[in-house]
Order: C-alpha cells, then sequence, then structure tokens
C-alpha cells in the first residue's frame, strides 16, 4: 500500500489510509455535478392537451412524449400511434 494501514485483520485484508482519503476525496469533491433529472419540457400547451384529449392519455406522458420529440407534434402523434 501507498501509506499507513489503518487497520489488519486476521484474513489478511488491510486498510490504507492513502486510499481511503483518495477514495473519500473522489466521492465527495471530485464528483461532476448531477444532471436535475426532470427535463424540460419542449411542447406548446395546444399541442399536449391535443394528445391527451385525442388518446386519452394522462398529461405528464403526453408532455413526455412530445419532449422525447423535440417538440414536434407530427412525430409525437406518429410515434404513438406505431407504438
Amino acid at each position: 500500500f501507498n501509506g499507513r494501514a489503518l487497520s489488519k485483520f486476521h484474513d489478511g485484508y488491510s486498510y490504507s489510509k492513502a486510499r481511503l482519503e483518495a477514495s473519500l476525496r473522489e466521492l465527495v469533491y471530485d464528483r461532476k455535478p448531477v444532471k436535475p433529472t426532470k427535463e424540460p419540457i419542449n411542447a406548446r400547451r395546444e399541442d399536449v392537451d391535443i394528445i391527451v384529449n385525442e388518446f386519452e392519455i394522462p398529461r405528464q406522458q403526453a408532455e413526455k412524449l412530445l419532449t422525447e420529440h423535440g417538440g414536434d407534434l407530427d412525430k409525437a402523434l406518429r410515434a404513438l400511434v406505431n407504438s
């Protein structure tokens, strides 16, 4: 190990202070920021209303469908009909 062993166990395992510090530093300080889980909705309200009313699906599902297709109603409708 590249550091002092903090503890040695009967089965031969030991922990290195330097390795523990490096792992902790990586987890706490070097971690890349996490993207927000909620995607911005790229859909017009009228387009969402059309999908909700015509296909009788929940608004959230219609918004997700439109977002996945870049807000393009035509592509979203085709994907919905073909699924």
